[in-house]
């Protein structure tokens, strides 16, 4: 019996029984799952609410009807109300906004040179037509949302309301007792005292409800006087009760069939992988048809194919509500699918999965080409056999047809021609090997780390010019090898100067919390100690801040808008807010600039940081009582930002390093900088497609920024 099955086990007929198990457990779960889906509108969360009172029904009405009675006590309260304008002030706003905006850009009646308070009235003059009639507009549409909500009030079944501001009030209840709300089985109550949602026959926590409704809509009841009552009564709600109940026993058996189909298709799936290819389990050989001789790389895209033309059939059903296609599609698309997948699976275990592509296999062909191109020989020692063999073959062939026909004289006249021809040759054929040769070995230095090592080969010639090239690259690695020494000495400068200024203030918080400990905090000297340590404990905040805004500005992610700026105005506003801070530094700024308005485009936030950080450093490093000059030059396609000071520490640095993190011109570092503000500038100025440079000249430090029109 175990011998039949056996032999039964691997037979064509059982594959196929087994095949057809597959495509009609896959197909009848796709189609009832698509179906159950169609009939409950994607709705099947329901299989995991516990009751009613969690289920979307109940939450979507009880959202839906605290939407609209919050917004009528809050926003609309009666049509007077409506009709005054009241409820469309903010809009109205933003749609003037919007209105001036034109204005500014298509009247004639707009005059720059005129304040923005003075255009404005002109504006609200010119076009107190238009607004009178975006504020109807607006009106009216309120008044439509205002009569939708009542109606939609008027039509609710089984639910009781109550909404007052204390003026305005909406109902359908006969009574607006809050004690009489709270005899029905589900309710609501929101008078500043209470938030409720509490079904009485479900023990479940309000707070579930409070969070989806009150912060939602409820919300919205900010006043004392705010009042709102709900409650669904007990016979209609049971009606729901119970529909919501049927839904989810037939929702739940549903997926139950289509989970027993899947298992069904899972192990008959599982068997077909196990016996596919093979006649008996003994039998080791796999067995293929003309199925897999297609390549796996083809299949694939055919398997991904068919599951694009599944889901272009599905969507072309829905739109055309042709349900009844949807197994034969189904059924019709998986056994094309299945039949692929196992001629993918028969690969994999024949362990041909790679090797029987089609990439694989004109890769393969071309390496083998090559291989043989290569093991053929020296294609230069042939090109040279040639050019040396076909004048000399000339040459003894007529010195041997002047032999057999005695033409002596032509036979020699020949041979010396030919003789001369391979010298000539041979003569090339050793200047090119030698040039060759000097190319070699120069490689070869260059590639043992001799990157200053020059091939000199001169004249014009292809070797000539593949000497220049290889001479370049030799001086890119130069400067590459000089620019990475360099990189390895600024990343170790870095990493010492970064731990040196964590360290420094990490170590005076340490120290103070071993005095706080030793001493207690009732220790006279305890106030002190804690300053210390709230300076120390921002300093290394603003170290953190300047490096996170660093690796922000570097790679790019800081978001940038660019449009039109007025650089003096932005100039002139900024050293206002910066008053307090001039009159404290004791400089005397000198401002120079155009007498007409100069527009940039840059971001108006990233440009003003880039001034506000080198004023940062002007306060701090500035010599005291020295002057400071800013100078905005206006050219033809771009404006320049020139600032100039004197600065109060020896500046014994180049200016390129001086842009590099951490760096500063007091290397000494006593000062509170982190010496990330002029590489954060660097950067910023970047992003909006300018120029930032630093000039040094004994103690004068000068900034150039250059920025587009």
């Amino acid at each position: 019996m175990a011998i039949k099955w056996k032999n039964f086990s691997h037979s064509i007929i059982t594959k196929i029984i087994v095949f057809i198990i597959v495509i009609t457990c896959f197909t009848s779960s796709i189609t009832i799952f698509i179906n159950l889906m169609e009939s409950t509108q994607g709705e099947i969360d329901i299989v995991f609410e516990d009751n009613y009172y969690h289920g979307e029904d109940y939450i979507r009405e009880l959202d839906s009807l605290t939407h609209y009675l919050s917004l009528l006590i809050t926003k609309y309260k009666n049509k007077d109300y409506i009709l005054s304008g009241k409820t469309v002030t903010g809009d109205l706003q933003r749609e003037k906004e919007h209105l001036f905006s034109e204005f500014k850009k298509n009247s004639n009646n707009y005059n720059p040179n005129w304040s923005d308070d003075k255009n404005y009235e002109t504006f609200e003059r010119y076009n107190a037509d238009e607004i009178f009639q975006s504020k109807n507009k607006l009106i009216e549409e309120d008044l439509k949302i205002f009569d939708s909500y009542l109606s939609k009030l008027q039509n609710l079944n089984g639910i009781l309301y109550y909404a007052s501001d204390g003026e305005n009030e909406f109902t359908n209840s006969p009574s607006k007792s809050k004690k009489y709300f709270k005899n029905y089985p589900a309710y609501l109550i929101f008078d500043k005292s209470e938030e409720i949602v509490f079904p009485k026959e479900v023990k479940t926590n309000p707070k579930y409800y409070n969070d989806y409704l009150i912060t939602r809509n409820a919300g919205r009841l900010e006043k004392a006087n705010h009042t709102m009552y709900i409650a669904f009564i007990e016979e209609p709600l049971n009606d729901k009760i119970k529909k919501w109940e049927k839904s989810k026993a037939a929702i739940t058996d549903t997926l139950y069939n289509v989970a027993t189909l899947l298992v069904g298709l899972l192990l008959a799936f599982i068997y077909l992988i196990l016996v596919i290819g093979r006649k008996s389990f003994k039998d080791n050989k796999l067995y293929l048809n003309f199925v897999n001789r297609l390549y796996n790389d083809i299949n694939i895209i055919l398997c991904l194919g068919v599951i694009v033309l599944w889901f272009g059939a599905m969507e072309f059903i829905f739109i055309k509500d042709i349900y009844i296609l949807i197994p034969y599609i189904t059924a019709a698309l998986g056994t094309l699918g299945l039949l692929l997948v196992l001629s993918l699976v028969k690969h994999i275990k024949n362990r041909t999965l790679i090797k029987h592509t089609l990439i694989y296999n004109i890769f393969n062909k071309l390496f083998r080409l090559i291989c043989e191109i290569y093991n053929s020989g020296n294609f230069t020692i042939k090109i040279l056999l040639i050019s040396i063999g076909c004048p000399l073959i000339i040459g003894l062939s007529s010195l041997m047809l002047a032999l057999l026909t005695g033409a002596f004289i032509p036979a020699i006249l020949v041979f010396f021609i030919a003789s001369g021809a391979v010298g000539v040759t041979l003569w090339l054929s050793f200047k090119k090997t030698k040039e060759f040769t000097a190319i070699k070995e120069g490689v070869t230095m260059i590639k043992e780390g001799h990157v200053n090592h020059v091939i000199d080969i001169s004249g014009k010639g292809e070797f000539a010019k593949l000497a220049d090239n290889i001479n370049s690259i030799a001086e890119g690695l130069s400067k590459a090898v000089a620019n990475e020494l360099k990189s390895e000495r600024l990343k170790t400068e870095l990493i010492s100067n970064v731990s040196h200024d964590i360290r420094t203030p990490l170590t005076s918080i340490i120290t103070y919390i071993d005095l706080l400990k030793k001493e207690g905090l009732k220790s006279e000297n305890a106030e002190k100690y804690i300053d210390v340590l709230d300076q120390k404990a921002l300093r290394l905040k603003a170290l953190t801040d300047d490096l996170f805004e660093a690796s922000k500005a570097s790679s790019g992610s800081i978001p940038v808008n660019l449009e039109e700026i007025d650089v003096i105005s932005l100039i002139k506003q900024g050293m206002g807010e910066l008053d307090d801070k001039i009159a404290a530094s004791g400089l005397d700024f000198k401002l120079k600039y155009p007498k007409e308005k100069v527009f940039v485009k840059a971001d108006g936030k990233l440009l003003w940081r880039v001034i506000e950080n080198l004023m940062s450093n002007i306060f701090k490093y500035a010599l005291n009582s020295s002057r400071v000059y800013i100078d905005i030059i206006d050219s033809d396609n771009n404006v320049t930002i020139i600032i100039k000071n004197i600065s109060s520490y020896e500046l014994n640095i180049n200016a390129n390093e001086l842009m590099e993190r951490f760096k500063r011109g007091d290397e000494s570092r006593n000062s509170e900088g982190s010496g990330l503000g002029l590489s954060i500038a660097k950067s910023l100025i970047e992003l909006q497609n300018g120029t930032f440079n630093i000039e040094i000249d004994g103690d004068l430090f000068k900034v150039v920024i250059v920025l587009l029109k």
